[in-house]
């Protein structure tokens, strides 16, 4: 796609463009923000502003317009999140991310044809989320390949690729004036030696230096500085705050044009050690006779049940579909069923945290997202959307469940730049909400990061161990943009699979990570179920689909009248009989239930419902994936657990389900608050 450069002359807005050339991506001009005439720096939380007087090279080098605006707001709104959650189509009124957003659009003007917006940052959630929420705005897409990637193989990688950056401005400690105007290459021991001594950030991430890019395999010529001074704006004992005032440079035509095809670039791989394994020979494609939908249970009506802070809303349907209902009309009346439901417990739709949205035909997806979309603004619910056999003789095309909490700590994991770390969202959704120390994980295919592509030639074992790696980089993400130092466990996961003979495949992975104790795999399989699930249909045609519920592990505790935060050891408690197996894992009233069973059991339920009354009131949200034909006794088991009341929950016809320890009927999943 055709591209503008967000140029701020510094070595990661340039090196990300050898990565936007590498990827087939053409750059048709470039954008940069600064201060007003008269300043040489300005205080922002969003842009660098020192070395503007050298932007204008940059461009130059590079051989293409540079489009260029002041920056007139302040920051307004520093939270992690940007904008209203109720809409994406405004941003904050006076906040410097709006000179963005008016510079986009002037290049969008100028460059119809531009889709893309090269973006440098490797960690700054805050400057990310802006960008995405301006990109969004204009119908661009981020690209931002440095995203989440190691500073310690960043660093040497920019060396290698042949770009020549000195330092402009020196801020962190253990860094002096002596070091204005060092090469990247000269200054790589000290950057590693200060990360080591002071936990340093190696590329500069936490303000210590900044950088301008003299040289680049893009750059058609090279910069020369012919005179700069060094400008002193406080001299500290612990760190010196200087910068190199560039008064007087030049342009060097370059004899050799390069092309993206003629530099060596270093790509991370693209799925770790951590998360290969022996796949076992595979069964060939199931060819399954979908049971008549008379064998489906009646679906109940929505309900919804309450526990302190969290909402659940279960089985979300039209109650009356006709074969000339437009989709349009059947998806909005669910929506307005939830924003009613909603409604009575003075809940709204920026309370939501996850919502399971089932089709009956990934057909629909393209549709549904269009109109999901408009109901949600910044930061919207973690999803999976999955397809399954939904009974015929109801007409429905579409059904959800959601959760919701309207209590004040949520963050939201919402990346939608195209990267090497892990998948941007295919649809209106988060990859990662954490409310109240639940975290809920969107469902993830295996996608191929860097172009949202599956792999080719299709294969299971790939796509297992793509899904695995993105829900295990989405935790990683969100607990270092929380500042979290919790492990996290897993409380609930469900790999959706297009077909039940890769149910083997996917098992091997996991039996893996048991087994070999990798190093994500505390945090996601010692005590937790795990449900294979076959059903009709996956987002793109996926394969497999990975969705997770996990919990801290932290816990607010009251010490001599202080509030602390401290990490607490899950409970685990489980039993077996009659063909069935259930898991309660708990950490406080925070649980999840699941029974794994085979048959119709009464004498087993009434056992464990005298167990489960005292979660009755905390139960918000309860999942039964069942085999068509077991759905019928599969619900009186739910009711029999959890009593004849309302309950809120959602059905869910599989067309194979399986655990690690074999096939199985039905099961309940069952979240507690």
């Amino acid at each position: 796609m055709k591209y503008v450069a967000l140029l701020s002359g510094g070595k990661d807005s340039c090196f990300n463009l050898l990565h936007c050339a590498k990827n087939g991506h053409d750059l048709v001009a470039a954008a940069s923000l600064g201060p007003g005439p008269g300043q040489e720096e300005t205080d922002s939380y969003m842009y660098q502003t020192v070395g503007q007087d050298a932007v204008d090279y940059v461009a130059q080098a590079l051989d293409v317009p540079l489009y260029r605006r002041v920056i007139s707001g302040t920051a307004k709104e520093q939270r992690n999140e940007y904008g209203d959650r109720t809409t994406t189509s405004i941003g904050v009124a006076g906040d410097e991310t709006e000179d963005l957003y008016e510079l986009l659009r002037e290049v969008k003007q100028s460059h119809p044809d531009v889709q893309g917006v090269s973006v440098g940052a490797i960690l700054s959630t805050y400057q990310r989320v802006r960008v995405e929420h301006v990109c969004r705005r204009l119908s661009m897409t981020p690209l931002c390949y440095l995203w989440q990637r190691s500073q310690a193989e960043l660093l040497p990688e920019m060396i290698d690729a042949g770009m020549h950056v000195v330092l402009i401005k020196v801020a962190g400690i253990g860094l002096t004036t002596k070091h204005l105007g060092k090469s990247l290459q000269e200054m790589r021991p000290t950057f590693f030696k200060l990360n080591e001594l002071y936990g340093s950030h190696i590329c500069g991430e936490g303000g210590e230096y900044e950088s301008l890019t003299l040289d680049s395999p893009l750059f058609k010529s090279r910069i020369q500085l012919d005179e700069t001074e060094t400008v002193i704006h406080s001299d500290k004992d612990f760190a010196t705050v200087a910068y190199l005032r560039v008064k007087r440079a030049s342009l060097i035509a370059k004899d050799i044009h390069t092309n993206s095809e003629q530099y060596d670039l270093a790509f991370p791989a693209l799925v770790e050690d951590e998360y290969e394994f022996q796949a076992p020979a595979m069964s060939p494609p199931s060819e399954l006779v979908i049971p008549v939908s008379t064998l489906h249970p009646s679906p109940p009506p929505p309900a919804i049940a309450k526990s302190g802070s969290w909402l659940g809303i279960g089985n979300v349907q039209a109650s009356f579909v006709y074969s000339t209902t437009p989709l349009i009309d059947e998806i909005k009346t669910c929506f307005k069923l939830l924003q009613e439901q909603l409604a009575r417990f003075g809940f709204d739709f920026t309370h939501c945290v996850n919502i399971n949205v089932y089709l009956s035909s990934m057909d629909l997806f393209a549709e549904v997202n269009t109109i999901y979309t408009s109901y949600f603004g910044t930061s919207p619910p973690a999803r999976a959307c999955i397809a399954v056999d939904l009974p015929e003789e109801y007409g429905n095309r579409i059904k959800m469940d959601c959760i919701s909490y309207n209590g004040p700590d949520r963050h939201a994991l919402h990346v939608q730049g195209l990267s090497y770390w892990a998948p941007a969202n295919i649809g209106p959704y988060s990859q990662a909400i954490l409310s109240e120390e639940r975290l809920f994980v969107s469902g993830q295919i295996g996608m191929i990061p860097k172009d949202l592509s599956l792999p080719e030639p299709r294969s299971i074992k790939q796509e297992t161990m793509l899904c695995t790696q993105h829900a295990d980089r989405i935790v990683d993400a969100i607990r270092e943009g929380t500042a979290g130092k919790w492990r996290g466990t897993c409380q609930s996961a469900i790999y959706w699979l297009a077909d039940a003979s890769y149910a083997p495949v996917v098992q091997a992975a996991v039996q893996r990570r048991r087994t070999q104790h990798q190093p994500h795999a505390e945090q996601d399989l010692e005590t937790a179920p795990i449900l294979f699930a076959t059903v009709a249909g996956l987002p793109k045609g996926a394969l497999v689909e990975k969705q997770v519920i996990m919990h801290t592990g932290m816990r607010t505790v009251i010490d001599d009248g202080e509030v602390l935060s401290v990490e607490t050891s899950p409970g685990h408690h489980s039993g077996r009989g009659d063909g069935s197996r259930w898991t309660m894992h708990s950490i406080g009233s925070a649980s999840v239930f699941t029974l794994i069973g085979r048959g119709d059991y009464p004498e087993m339920a009434a056992k464990l419902r005298a167990s489960l009354e005292n979660y009755w009131g905390k139960t918000v949200n309860i999942r039964l994936l069942h085999l068509p034909e077991s759905g019928a006794f599969a619900t009186r088991m739910v009711q029999d657990l959890f009593g004849k009341r309302p309950l809120p929950l959602t059905t869910i016809p599989c067309r194979a389900l399986s655990s690690l320890e074999g096939e199985c009927e039905y099961a309940i999943v069952a979240f507690m608050a």
